[in-house]
């Protein structure tokens, strides 16, 4: 009788483990993504996270570098670079899912430190001797490369060459060279006036200057193991709290409004990089 309870026993404490639930783990997404978008994309990284429990891994740098990331090792589940020009090398070389989509619009435009100390009104001071300007390099990098199409545009590219300076890796490095003082101005992107307003601010072009108004995409990665999910965070990233927190950060997320500060400009698209200039 003992043992015939002892193996009852036994039986109910097995059946009894069956019955606890089983947590299944979170998914984890690795990105991929220029670091025009950073500051929002970290904010709703860890938003989701908080939400869902599933972790998003971000890498960022230049559109192009991460582009070259995902071509030699396969890795990641979301593609987001800083312009549409990198999406369509994407697409070309057969990375992506079909199905993309916009997170926000980006605006050319200069930026000064606060105060705007050189006294930079426009476009055409930018060729000014001695002053220094700074940019992204535009082989690799979106707003390096909507830099030169806007100065060959408006006639300024080799007047502005001279004073170029830095020809940094990425947006954010763009970005940081206003308030660490490197530079007299920067050719960004209207939204970087936003990621640090305390040291810096934006002088907004006239709207016949720009040729063209640029857009953070956002696709899956062919190669991804969690489709499912990466496709769960996109729908989040387009989805109203994505939109309220690029909105937070000076982003603009309705084509409407993106088009009321440049209407003659083009939208999306690629250029195609000068010869000299790569």
């Amino acid at each position: 009788m003992i043992f015939s309870c002892s193996r009852a026993l036994g039986i109910l404490g097995c059946l009894a483990l069956l019955l606890i639930p089983v947590i299944a783990p979170a998914d984890e997404i690795t990105v991929f993504a220029g670091s025009a978008s950073q500051p929002p994309l970290e904010e709703l990284a860890a938003a989701y996270r908080q939400q869902t429990g599933n972790r998003v891994i971000l890498h960022f740098g230049g559109s192009g570098t991460m582009l070259n990331q995902i071509r030699l090792t396969g890795a990641g589940d979301l593609y987001i670079p800083g312009s549409p020009d990198f999406l369509s090398k994407a697409q070309r070389f057969q990375l992506l899912d079909p199905g993309a989509k916009i997170l926000a619009y980006l605006l050319p435009a200069i930026i000064v430190p606060k105060g705007n100390p050189a006294k930079i009104s426009g476009l055409n001071d930018l060729a000014r001797p001695g002053l220094r300007v700074g940019m992204a390099d535009p082989e690799g990098v979106c707003v390096g490369l909507y830099g030169v199409e806007l100065l060959a545009f408006n006639h300024q590219l080799e007047k502005v060459r001279p004073n170029l300076v830095g020809m940094v890796e990425s947006c954010a490095k763009a970005a940081a060279m206003i308030p660490l003082g490197q530079v007299d101005a920067v050719l960004g992107w209207r939204e970087f006036g936003s990621w640090n307003p305390a040291a810096s601010e934006v002088i907004l072009l006239r709207p016949e200057q720009i040729p063209r108004i640029a857009y953070i995409p956002a696709a899956v990665i062919r190669t991804s193991s969690r489709k499912r999910a990466a496709g769960d965070f996109l729908r989040f990233l387009t989805g109203p709290e994505g939109a309220a927190v690029f909105a937070r950060w000076g982003y603009i997320t309705d084509e409407t409004d993106i088009r009321r500060l440049a209407p003659q400009a083009t939208l999306g698209g690629e250029y195609p990089l000068p010869g000299d200039w790569q």
